[in-house]
């Protein structure tokens, strides 16, 4: 079983929490408990636990936006999608726990940089070109790294989150888009986590003592939703992103 204090279980207690909040208000939130989980428990295992967790929130987003979902949007990127999940187990197949550490703290720099360069591009119009060749290569693009980042970090969120923003979708297209998406593509990558080991029995009974915690953060997102300011909790994610990025590099 994982040694863990109470403090150290509070901070995924409020992981938890933050899952939920973030799939049904702000996306990207999860990239703090991302690195919540790594930094209570060893990074490469904390994957596996945190993917039911993630799911859980999936399953409560869809409830709430399934009615919003743009799926040839989601057609679309699927495929990549597989490809990127496939280059991830394999990355995770060779790779030890510091190098998992490292690969997690750079890759949420990385989408820290994503999310700031993001946030600039959203003051000018966008134009996705969903039907020509530009389009296509672009889709494959997100799609496969955020394959690869969802499958090795848990962290596709801000990959997609950019995609769809700039594809032009509004709040609740985004939100319901989003939740399909995930909780396929989550839900699909259980059988590579279980093969790696990284999905098992304690796994799962540490998932089972803090799988609730998601219904709260779920319900104030809800609550929250039309009422956020997004641009002020979006800085303190981030801010909160580079702190962990930073502390999982240092490690």
């Amino acid at each position: 079983m994982y040694s863990i204090t109470l403090w150290e279980f509070a901070a995924l207690a409020l992981a938890a929490v933050l899952v939920g909040f973030s799939k049904t208000a702000v996306s990207g939130a999860n990239t703090v408990s991302l690195a919540l989980f790594a930094a209570v428990l060893p990074a490469r295992e904390s994957t596996g636990v945190l993917l039911p967790i993630l799911i859980a929130g999936d399953i409560l987003a869809v409830m709430t936006y399934r009615r919003h979902a743009h799926w040839p949007t989601l057609w679309r990127l699927f495929p990549a999608v597989g490809a990127g999940v496939v280059l991830g187990t394999l990355f995770m197949m060779w790779a030890d726990d510091s190098e998992v550490r490292t690969s997690i703290g750079a890759i949420l720099l990385l989408m820290s940089a994503v999310t700031l360069w993001r946030r600039r591009r959203l003051d000018a119009p966008q134009v996705e070109e969903k039907a020509s060749r530009a389009g296509r290569v672009k889709a494959r693009s997100y799609g496969v790294l955020g394959g690869f980042t969802t499958m090795v970090a848990n962290a596709g969120g801000p990959v997609m989150s950019m995609y769809l923003l700039s594809a032009g979708f509004r709040k609740l297209g985004f939100l319901g888009t989003s939740a399909w998406f995930f909780l396929i593509v989550n839900s699909a990558k259980v059988p590579f986590s279980a093969g790696l080991g990284l999905i098992n029995a304690h796994s799962l009974l540490l998932d089972a003592t803090v799988v609730l915690f998601v219904v709260p953060g779920a319900y104030i997102g809800k609550v929250c939703v039309h009422r956020i300011n997004e641009r002020l909790f979006e800085r303190l994610v981030i801010l909160a992103t580079v702190v962990g990025g930073v502390q999982l590099l240092l490690r």
